[in-house]
């Protein structure tokens, strides 16, 4: 039996309350030469809230931001839900077309959007259906050549409301916080409904993982569009965390910030550690103190793993989807490890792991939804069940029906299980290279690639071929002064692996990436089987 004195619906709103009545002095955000402390942060807040209330924002109605990971964009994690409203956060490297796509599924009636994506607006401004109020941050820079008709500038928007908290609350824990679209890499995006409860949970669960606290400093590395930045949006100002936001990652500044900031804790596709060993190679530097960093997306490879570890950056190997609110497996380390050479340590690391503390349950299955023996070779399906996977689809059944399939969430990753419960995903189901009936993961060969020492980066797709149906192609970004050829890149790997699972040819160039930094092997693909009848797999 439940009562108002022992039930309230979980929701991300009592973290920011607790923090600004906490801590209202400490420092909450970090912008350049800007910060401020929590009871300013809350303000704001609340500001944007009853500004958006004014708006005709209410239960159900949807806000979109289209913004880099500056202030507004973190205020806008709690102002939207505040004023009752849903967030919407824009992946801003979408193509215009895309970006339309969603302003007119999730029916917006308000846009906010940073001065640099106005360009993105204007072109797609009148197909917009719902659309009725925009609002331009302009973050320090003059009036924008071309903004919305009738469009309010950010800051002014602030000045003229409310700072008094609107007190509306969720009617019940799984009404939808958040929609976070997917990249529509095959096909137009679908949206991953969030509720306020699954947003609560999984914000704790961040907290618990990485260890973090209210002397934790957060650097934003990680877009704020993706998954909500993986629920840290909420989570480290709930937790009374300082929040360093970047209007662009770079190396150099990620470093500097680190350094002079005291920075505990950052999060982003291995691409983001790979600037910080990319830098270290050119400009050798360790961090003084230990730095936490969470990375998923794509498996880092061991040798950058290694790199991370001589420059004193403890990696959190993370794991999950949108569909799961960001990550829900951690390699949690055993102490045992800690005694072995780096690159064995490394090779334990760059698995997946095991379910964190709100996932039930986590399995590999075949195609009849059998659990495989976790004998670390067996390759099936990925599957997960617990309290942060996503409610469904938004306006979309027959999709959420899919990937709900006899109970479980199907991620449509391939991976193994190893006798101590640790997953390992192998590649994506759509990924997966069978040559002439022999499975190649496409990640083994990375692995094997990012270990040649003048090699940054690998990306390895299929291309048709006459005898074997499809073999493995590599693409090789270098070093920045590094020379190879196609034969010594494929002889690297011919003497460490079985030669069907060898590039059959080479092609150096940089690599194409989604907006959260994972390579779109998909357009590589693409290329490779251009003209041909391919079934491309998901």
């Amino acid at each position: 039996m439940t009562d108002a004195c022992n039930y309230f619906p979980l929701t991300p709103q009592s973290f920011i309350r607790r923090s600004a009545r906490v801590y209202p002095d400490k420092t909450a955000v970090i912008y350049g030469n800007r910060r401020y402390p929590y009871q300013e942060f809350f303000q704001r807040v609340c500001r944007q809230a009853n500004a958006l209330i004014s708006m005709g924002v209410g239960q159900d109605v949807t806000v979109c931001s289209l913004m880099p990971n500056i202030p507004p964009q973190l205020e806008s994690a709690y102002g939207v839900h505040m004023a009752g409203g849903i967030l919407v956060a824009l992946n801003y490297r979408l193509s215009p077309r895309e970006i339309g796509y969603i302003l007119n599924h999730c029916k917006a009636r308000v846009l906010m959007v940073d001065y640099e994506f106005l360009p993105v607006i204007k072109e797609i401004a009148g197909e917009l259906e719902h659309v009725r109020h925009f609002v331009v941050v302009q973050d320090g820079q003059s009036e924008p050549e071309w903004q919305p008709e009738g469009a309010v500038e950010y800051e002014t928007m602030l000045a003229s409301a409310s700072i008094e908290d609107p007190a509306i609350f969720p009617r019940d824990e799984n009404d939808t916080i958040s929609i976070n679209y997917t990249s529509g890499t095959t096909g137009l995006p679908k949206g991953v409904v969030y509720t306020h409860r699954g947003a609560y949970l999984n914000a704790t669960c961040n907290l618990l993982e990485m260890t973090m606290s209210a002397d934790s400093i957060y650097l934003w590395t990680l877009p704020m569009f993706h998954c909500n930045g993986w629920c840290f949006s909420w989570a480290a100002p709930g937790m009374g965390a300082a929040s360093i936001c970047m209007r662009q990652v770079e190396g150099r500044l990620m470093r500097d910030l680190i350094r002079d900031e005291g920075v505990t804790l950052f999060c982003g596709a291995p691409v983001v550690l790979q600037m910080l060993a990319a830098l270290a190679e050119e400009e050798p530097f360790q961090f003084e103190r230990p730095v936490k960093a969470g990375t998923g997306g794509a498996p880092p490879s061991p040798t950058l793993l290694a790199a991370m570890r001589e420059i004193n950056v403890e990696v959190s190997h993370l794991y999950g989807l949108t569909e799961t609110y960001g990550p829900s497996t951690i390699c949690e380390v055993q102490d045992h490890w800690l005694k072995l050479p780096a690159q064995e340590f490394a090779g334990q690391l760059a698995r997946q792991g095991v379910g964190h503390h709100l996932i039930a349950e986590l399995a590999v299955m075949d195609a009849e939804h059998n659990r495989l023996p976790a004998d670390a070779e067996t390759m099936g399906e990925v599957c997960i069940r617990g309290n942060t996977v996503m409610l469904g689809y938004y306006r979309d059944e027959a999709a959420t029906a899919e990937a709900f399939r006899e109970g479980w969430f199907h991620t449509g990753d391939l991976g193994v299980m190893h006798p101590d419960g640790y997953i390992e995903i192998r590649d994506r189901a759509k990924d997966i290279i069978i040559s002439g009936g022999e499975n190649i993961s496409t990640i083994e060969v990375e692995n094997m690639l990012a270990g040649h020492p003048d090699i940054a980066e690998a990306a390895v797709v299929s291309r048709p071929d006459d005898k074997w149906g499809e073999v493995p192609v590599a693409f090789v970004n270098l070093k920045p002064g590094k020379i190879l050829s196609e034969r010594e890149v494929i002889e690297f790997c011919r003497e460490r692996m079985a030669h069907f699972k060898c590039p059959k040819a080479v092609i150096f160039e940089a690599l194409p990436r989604t907006s959260t930094g994972k390579v779109q092997k998909f357009a590589l693909r693409e290329r490779m089987w251009a003209g041909q009848q391919k079934r491309i797999k998901g």
